[in-house]
């Protein structure tokens, strides 16, 4: 639905270039302590399945093309999107009562491929106190669209409640910031709209 929804997007007059070009499905797992202290978050990605065959491609890897990897290729390909540029934040953003929690750079915690997709797990470390804790997961160009799928796991005597995004408002915002766009400029000036698509996880504690 997501993917679909995209190319509707992509498909608005004016639209000079399509936007998102990559599409991941994002699982969130907080870590908790037990006196309800947040330890981290632990975030996997799953990337579509083009961009997937176009990373194997460039790195040699699945030559074979039966969609999975040998040993030694998972190391070739363990971390490759670990080594972030300055001033990338990982896509991921944690608030707590409208303040930025910091979330420590990425451990790498793995890679795996299945079915032709790659997915790959990090850990960012973080600190305070797990209650209202605010997470969500989005490019603010949105050249890169994350989806949440699956429940959000929680460690630790607190819960996640996941509010979906409110899809309708965000085509609305798109479309209007696109239409006041020259097209000519939509690619360099592109507006930062990748948070109206993301799910709000918010994290309360019993103790």
């Amino acid at each position: 639905m997501r993917f679909l929804s995209a190319l509707v997007i992509a498909l608005l007059p004016g639209f000079a270039a399509a936007h998102p070009h990559v599409f991941v499905d994002t699982k969130i797992r907080v870590v908790v302590d037990n006196a309800g202290r947040l330890e981290g978050v632990e975030i996997s990605w799953t990337y579509d399945d083009f961009y997937s065959l176009l990373l194997m491609s460039d790195m040699g890897l699945d030559n074979d093309g039966d969609g999975r990897l040998r040993d030694d290729e998972l190391r070739r390909l363990d971390g490759f999107d670990m080594n972030w540029i300055e001033g990338y934040l990982g896509d991921t953003h944690a608030t707590r009562d409208g303040s930025t929690v910091t979330l420590g750079p990425p451990q790498g915690r793995g890679v795996r491929v299945e079915r032709g997709l790659i997915t790959s797990t990090h850990f960012r470390a973080a600190s305070g106190p797990a209650d209202g804790l605010v997470v969500k997961a989005y490019d603010p160009t949105f050249y890169t669209a994350y989806s949440l799928v699956g429940a959000v796991e929680v460690e630790g005597p607190c819960a996640a409640q996941v509010v979906p995004a409110d899809l309708d408002a965000a085509y609305s915002l798109v479309e209007e910031l696109l239409y006041a766009t020259p097209a000519a400029q939509a690619e360099d000036s592109y507006p930062e709209v990748g948070e109206a698509f993301a799910d709000t996880v918010t994290v309360t504690c019993t103790s």
